[in-house]
């Protein structure tokens, strides 16, 4: 049976990558615990569970970039976490929107770790400060967003019912790979500015 790791993979990835990119500009490495993660048969995966994941992932996003708007250590860093904070406040309304047209109850995965993970991502960023700080919120959007991209292509999408539904995901994907490369491309751009 074909099982998927849904919305725990999220934020599983994203912390992992997170605890590394604090690691490598700490003396002391920080320590995680690993991320437990739900495994959701995809026959189980329904519309409602689907809006459910769609609305936590844009949550957590507007969280940290919000994090990152207030205490990011560069301009670049606070201009990306506000951005990042306008784009997902906005997506995630027209995911609301539709459901709430749809007649849609978001329904989250039983056993769901992502938000768990998501508070220790953000216990990990409020932890650090300067460069760290900017270095580890850019890393774990690059992943984050990640990870999101692979669960819609690889589970999300296939497993759509409501054309509607499937349409917006379709939609607002360019966006959230955009978000990725943009994250990946700052964190090289802030690494190669702090070297000079």
């Amino acid at each position: 049976m074909r099982t998927t790791r849904i919305a725990a993979t999220l934020t599983a990835a994203a912390s992992l990558t997170l605890a590394a990119a604090a690691a490598a500009r700490r003396p002391e490495p920080l320590t995680f615990s690993p991320v437990p993660v739900t495994a959701v048969p995809a026959a189980t995966l329904d519309d409602p569970t689907i809006v459910a994941i769609f609305d936590a992932a844009n949550t957590a996003d507007i969280e940290t970039g919000q994090l990152a708007a207030e205490r990011g250590h560069s301009k670049e860093a606070r201009d990306f976490g506000a951005m990042l904070t306008r784009d997902h406040n906005a997506v995630r309304q027209l995911g609301r929107d539709l459901a709430k047209r749809l007649g849609v109850t978001p329904t989250p995965p039983a056993d769901d770790a992502s938000a768990k993970a998501h508070a220790d991502a953000m216990a990990t960023l409020r932890g650090l400060r300067g460069a760290e700080f900017d270095h580890a919120f850019l890393q774990h959007e690059a992943a984050f967003h990640k990870s999101v991209l692979d669960a819609v292509r690889t589970t999300l999408l296939p497993a759509i019912k409501n054309e509607e539904l499937k349409a917006l995901v379709v939609k607002v994907a360019p966006a959230f790979e955009a978000h990725m490369i943009a994250a990946q491309n700052l964190d090289k751009q802030l690494a190669a500015k702090s070297s000079e």
